[in-house]
């Protein structure tokens, strides 16, 4: 749904099925003279694919490691958006590398890209009320039960921590002169 939104408002067009998902590519839309809002001043547009693995969620590194591949992007500029069951429903934080969690489809994208260093955005979904295992897999999978709004609310928030990091990764390191 945050990848969905953010195509949608970067207006990267139809996506493609390559790397195992959908993959929609392009520059993130902006003002002067083509950087996006927010964007240091000299700085350009930067380039985005926003890919959908359309593998199973816990053999996602399957789609994520050959796109990145194909990029040729440093494991950091990878940004992960992946729903946590360890934070309440509403949370969204942001983090480079990190535990696990028991996340399947986070161990695959590690063990695809060699490393745990990338960066994620973890949706939190809150957790059901048992922890038995087929209990837990049929909430994560299932649909939200949160009203409308609060789901809309947290897919936005989810999309801004995104674009946030998008941005920073244009800013010029200190030292770098630009």
């Amino acid at each position: 749904m945050v990848a969905e939104e953010l195509v949608d408002r970067w207006d990267l067009g139809r996506a493609k099925d390559r790397f195992r998902g959908r993959i929609a590519e392009g520059r993130v839309p902006g003002g002067d003279p083509g950087a996006p809002p927010g964007a240091p001043a000299g700085s350009k547009a930067p380039r985005v694919a926003v890919l959908c693995p359309q593998t199973f969620m816990n053999d996602a590194g399957r789609s994520v490691g050959p796109a990145r591949g194909a990029f040729k992007l440093p494991l950091d500029r990878v940004v992960v958006v992946h729903d946590e069951i360890d934070l309440p429903f509403g949370d969204v934080r942001t983090r480079l590398g990190g535990g696990l969690a028991g996340h399947n489809g986070l161990k695959s994208i590690k063990r695809e890209l060699g490393g745990a260093d990338f960066m994620r955005v973890r949706v939190g979904v809150g957790r059901p009320d048992s922890t038995d295992p087929e209990i837990v897999s049929a909430y994560v999978l299932g649909r939200f039960q949160e009203p409308e709004a609060q789901v809309s609310d947290l897919i936005a928030r989810a999309r801004e921590h995104v674009e946030r990091l998008v941005l920073e990764q244009q800013a010029p390191a200190p030292g770098d002169g630009g």
